[in-house]
């Protein structure tokens, strides 16, 4: 395997936001923050937009349906 390949056996089970990161906690315990600059639309969304938010593919990622924003826990864990 190269080492730029990652393997994600997590899935995310949370999502918590503050007024500067993005953190999603995972299944098998982790947690990954990444800041909310790297995410436009979660930067500039309100509170309610920004709480309002679903775990899709049974938590391979995380969908805002009112700002058309989904972040993937691949990506998370490949930049973070």
């Amino acid at each position: 395997m190269s080492t730029s390949t990652v393997v994600v056996d997590s899935l995310a089970t949370g999502v918590e936001i503050t007024a500067d990161a993005l953190r999603l906690i995972l299944a098998d315990g982790r947690e990954v923050t990444a800041p909310l600059a790297w995410f436009p639309r979660l930067l500039e969304a309100t509170i309610d937009q920004r709480n309002h938010w679903r775990l899709i593919g049974g938590g391979v990622g995380v969908h805002w349906p009112s700002i058309d924003e989904d972040i993937s826990v691949a990506s998370l864990l490949r930049t973070s």
